[in-house]
């Protein structure tokens, strides 16, 4: 174990604070707890050789957010109702973690998406994000407009509830709920997902991530809200502009199995009845 340090994300659980009293005696000095709620993103610390997050999605996205650009491993244990990015399940732990120690397992890349928005010839926003960004209103009565750019050429104007562009990761996420595609992580593919279109020919659409996504509001866009990876809400003004593309930063998640992904797929979805 010599050299390692295991960073450990908690979330607010009884269970999930237990496993992480039990997994620091085990760990000793190679582990410490990081409070992704109060600590600012220069406290990371830089020997860390990877993070173990004990919670749902959320706690998942929190500390991707949190790691910002670092090149950090991220270790997803189930603590949630439905999980997709934690691999590992709480009884699987112990394994897991005597897996890392030994360097048995592997490295996925995430595509994560560059976010940007451009008000009049400010840039008030310029972030990554591992699921999704969601246009929506916050008066749901209302219908969002969104003029949608691809590579600079005019596609359509959707004319929904909201519109959710997310990455394949993501695709598991608002986007299925809203009757969005499931896309493996490897297919390189931005996806588009209109929620509720007042137009039926209005469908969810997979483009190549290599695609530059420019969104404009129309109509009178007032309370609309941006919403990054369901954490974080940024309100909108008329003539905002939002520019999307692949980000350059991608996230890189411990798994221990080659088709892992389809395994937990079939386990959250219960396909065949959950059987393996």
């Amino acid at each position: 174990m010599t050299g390692k340090i295991f960073g450990l994300v908690v979330k607010n659980d009884a269970r999930a604070e237990q496993k992480a009293e039990e997994l620091r005696h085990r760990l000793k000095e190679h582990c410490v707890v990081i409070n992704i709620q109060d600590a600012g993103n220069n406290e990371v610390p830089e020997n860390l050789s990877a993070m173990i997050v004990l919670g749902g999605d959320g706690t998942f996205l929190s500390a991707a957010r949190f790691i910002g650009h670092r090149n950090i491993p991220l270790m997803g244990v189930k603590f949630g109702e439905v999980g997709f990015l934690a691999e590992t399940t709480e009884d699987m732990l112990d394994e897991a973690v005597t897996a890392m120690l030994e360097n048995r397992y592997f490295i996925q890349e995430r595509t994560r998406l560059a976010i940007k928005v451009v008000r009049g010839k400010d840039t008030i926003l310029d972030v990554d994000v591992l699921n999704d960004a969601v246009i929506n209103k916050s008066a749901l009565s209302r219908l969002a407009s969104c003029a949608v750019y691809l590579d600079s050429y005019y596609l359509t104007t959707y004319r929904a509830d909201g519109l959710i562009v997310g990455t394949p990761t993501g695709s598991t996420a608002y986007s299925l709920a809203a009757g969005g595609p499931v896309v493996h992580p490897e297919v390189p593919s931005i996806i588009l997902t209109p929620i509720c279109p007042f137009t039926l020919t209005n469908r969810p659409l997979i483009i190549p991530d290599l695609t530059e996504i420019m969104i404009r509001l129309e109509g009178s866009p007032e309370d609309m809200i941006l919403t990054l990876d369901g954490q974080e809400g940024v309100e909108m003004d008329p003539g905002d502009k939002i520019f999307i593309k692949k980000s350059e930063n991608h996230v890189k998640m411990i798994s221990f199995e080659e088709q892992s992904y389809f395994k937990v797929l079939k386990t959250r979805l219960k396909w065949s009845g959950g059987r393996t």
